[in-house]
């Protein structure tokens, strides 16, 4: 399989460059659910570079595996947790008791999910410089 791994991280980048503005734009849900998307494709960067197959959604398993061979850290961690929290929830209504994501995930969701995916596409472009 061909090395794809820059396709993947600069995807990476762009969704979080789209999750920004999705921000800014008020819809704080699907900034949350754009910046999963973004670090998970960090990731799977690094994964694929490493010749490894990166399967699934979850950004702290992804993590997990990356960090078997990089090392751990709380923070990132955290971050990863944080962003699963938005996977499901962001995007569908039976997500919640009643009504939609947007009446449930704020501005300061959005901003702490944003910062989340910074940094861990920040450690995915450390690793593969």
């Amino acid at each position: 399989m061909a090395d794809r791994s820059s396709d993947w991280i600069a995807q990476a980048d762009r969704d979080l460059d789209a999750a920004r503005a999705q921000m800014d734009a008020g819809f704080y849900e699907w900034a949350c659910f754009i910046s999963q998307q973004a670090a998970e494709k960090a990731l799977k960067a690094v994964l694929q570079s490493w010749g490894a197959e990166a399967w699934g959604h979850s950004v702290r398993s992804l993590l997990e595996a990356v960090e078997e061979r990089a090392g751990t850290d709380a923070r990132r961690s955290e971050a990863a947790r944080t962003l699963d929290r938005y996977y499901i929830p962001a995007r569908y209504p039976n997500g919640y008791a009643e009504g939609k994501p947007g009446d449930y995930i704020t501005a300061k969701d959005a901003e702490d999910a944003t910062g989340s995916a910074e940094e861990i596409i920040r450690f995915g472009h450390g690793l593969l410089a």
